[in-house]
């Protein structure tokens, strides 16, 4: 018989405790430099190799690729073991998000060569979608990847690329075909970030730290064998990468570490929020304790909402585009949660810095809105949840069914 997720759950605890180091406190990735960054992460892969090792990465990932094969149960099962102890947070992105779309559209060649070294530590991914120039249309991006014989070549430039200085491989979405409607003419690609033409370059954030980069791409030569999903056929399989994206920040997806609705580790907030009440000598304080229930009630809701949501995906009761709900409430609930924690530092939040245990929480706001638009923004969800899970009508757009080629010299023409 299968192993339960409650005997996976005490096996994993006992390996947990004699095998991961315990968790420092929150907020580093915050405001620190490049080189911490960079050997953070590759502490990360090291944990990540260890947990391989141990049996349990890729809790829900096919065995023939290295993966446990498991239920979300149990990977709920290792979150709770998990608790309390440093995990590599930085795999989130590789692990939920682009793991996932290869094993939805690769071929079994990249499966087999992807995978495994996604699971063990060895290879680090990240996305390039969003452009300068783009806002929240990704349909309309500039980026192209031009035939020249038996090569594609890519040139543009992408943004707010997490990580991108130091990982390994990436998922690239390019335009490959003008001549028709935007959201037809586009391909998505897999990449390696050293290769020749590419530039990464780190963005200085208002925190202090630059784990957000630009990457610019010059001639750079790409195989038709480096394709995921058929070419032309990008949109397609970049729309069920943000899908995958939707359910890692609603609490719903792939990744063996838990995240919070703004992709930091999903720690114990209600227990911060607490302590970070009684260090400011406000424990009794009305205001404050109001606050407090609105956060158990945010953390409550947000549970009860993602089982809610995966038991009517599983038994077909709504589209898989519902998990645009999850982002929306876990975007929401991330802010506000940080909104809370600044109102209970009040001006020592503000004023003491991020090395001050309370400091730290007017640091981590600086981030907050990042839950809010990364993944898309609130907008954006809104649109998808009426237009994709309530049937409401779709927003009119001028370019609809528009080649390409003829959008983009009106927008010359109006520029």
């Amino acid at each position: 018989m299968p192993e339960t997720p409650e005997a996976f759950r005490r096996r994993a605890r006992s390996w947990v405790e004699q095998n991961l180091p315990r968790a420092e406190g929150g907020g580093e990735g915050l405001e620190v430099d490049d080189e911490t960054e960079r050997r953070l992460a590759a502490e990360d892969r090291e944990l990540q190799k260890r947990i391989y090792d141990g049996g349990f990465a890729g809790i829900r990932y096919p065995v023939q690729y290295g993966g446990q094969g498991l239920t979300r149960e149990h990977q709920l099962a290792w979150h709770e073991a998990t608790a309390g102890y440093r995990v590599p947070m930085t795999f989130r992105v590789t692990h939920a998000i682009l793991g996932p779309t290869l094993l939805d559209f690769g071929t079994e060649e990249q499966k087999a060569a992807h995978i495994p070294a996604m699971l063990d530590g060895r290879e680090l991914w990240v996305q390039f979608l969003s452009e300068p120039s783009g806002g929240s249309d990704l349909a309309g991006l500039l980026t192209r990847a031009d035939r020249d014989g038996d090569v594609f070549r890519l040139n543009g430039s992408k943004i707010w690329s997490t990580g991108a200085h130091f990982s390994d491989w990436t998922m690239v979405l390019a335009r490959t075909n003008m001549d028709v409607p935007k959201h037809a003419g586009l391909s998505l690609f897999m990449m390696p970030i050293r290769s020749p033409g590419v530039t990464v370059t780190p963005i200085k954030l208002v925190t202090g730290g630059s784990h957000f980069c630009q990457e610019f791409f010059d001639d750079v030569q790409l195989s038709p064998d480096q394709l995921i999903g058929p070419e032309n056929d990008g949109w397609r399989v970049a729309s069920r990468l943000l899908n995958h994206e939707r359910n890692m920040l609603g609490g719903n997806g792939m990744n063996d570490h838990a995240v919070s609705g703004d992709g930091e580790a999903d720690g114990d907030a209600i227990g911060e929020l607490i302590a970070l009440a009684r260090a400011v000598g406000r424990s009794q304080d009305s205001t404050a304790r109001q606050l407090l229930g609105e956060a158990v009630i945010l953390e409550t809701l947000g549970g009860a909402l993602v089982d809610r949501i995966n038991t009517q995906l599983r038994a077909g009761r709504m589209p898989e585009t519902a998990a645009s709900i999850l982002r929306l409430m876990g975007g929401l609930t991330g802010y506000r949660l940080r909104e809370i924690a600044l109102e209970i530092a009040g001006t020592g939040g503000v004023l003491r810095g991020g090395a001050d245990p309370v400091g730290l929480f007017g640091q981590r706001w600086l981030g907050a809105r990042i839950s809010t638009v990364g993944g898309g923004s609130q907008e954006m969800q809104r649109n998808g949840i009426s237009e994709r899970v309530l049937g409401l009508p779709r927003e009119a757009t001028p370019d609809r069914g528009v080649p390409f080629s003829e959008v983009l010299a009106s927008r010359r023409q109006q520029a």
